[in-house]
């Protein structure tokens, strides 16, 4: 069992922002194999799904971006995910990646990426395959947290929708691929 985690805040006030990008891919992927995320467990909203015939949990954390690690942590002992590096993906925006452009890895660092850290923290390991979705604009921010968390503006919407369907192909090819292949072709 994979376990998918989209990075984001729960609330209306978040919906659109930057820092939801991971949910709104979760709701993306959700709705393309007809599923729904809505179950609670360990304080987040949890479904069932297929993808390229790979039984998947998707996972919205209700826990804010700065306490995301508790919530998959939970998870990551409920279902007894013992290999973390193929079984656990995160999807989270990314502020140092030009808006619209999408990087899979198969680990590394949390960039600065709170919920990145908090996750790396509760695990133990930043050996997990995450797709981060970039954000950056094409001008200098003065106050990181007030952008990832504002809302994104209509005009830069399309380019957004662009790389959550960027995304989920990216997600698919993982499934499909495998991870070395999926960076090879959506990096």
């Amino acid at each position: 069992m994979h376990l998918i985690v989209g990075l984001g805040n729960p609330g209306d006030e978040y919906e659109w922002s930057r820092h939801n990008l991971g949910f709104m891919l979760i709701d993306k992927v959700a709705a393309e194999a007809g599923a729904t995320v809505k179950r609670r467990e360990c304080r987040s909203l949890v479904g069932n799904a297929v993808i390229e015939g790979r039984r998947v949990r998707l996972v919205k954390p209700q826990t804010f971006m700065n306490l995301s690690g508790e919530a998959v942590a939970c998870l990551v002992a409920k279902y007894e995910v013992t290999d973390v590096t193929q079984a656990l993906i995160v999807i989270s925006d990314d502020l140092a990646l030009p808006l619209g452009a999408i990087r899979l890895r198969a680990r590394g660092s949390a960039g600065g990426h709170n919920g990145l850290k908090s996750i790396m923290a509760a695990i133990g390991t930043n050996e997990f395959i995450r797709l981060r979705i970039g954000i950056q604009p094409e001008h200098p921010v003065n106050d990181a947290r007030d952008f990832v968390l504002s809302k994104i503006p209509r005009a830069e919407r399309p380019a957004v929708q662009d790389s959550l369907e960027r995304s989920a192909e990216a997600l698919r090819a993982v499934f499909r691929d495998g991870v070395a292949k999926a960076m090879s072709l959506y990096n």
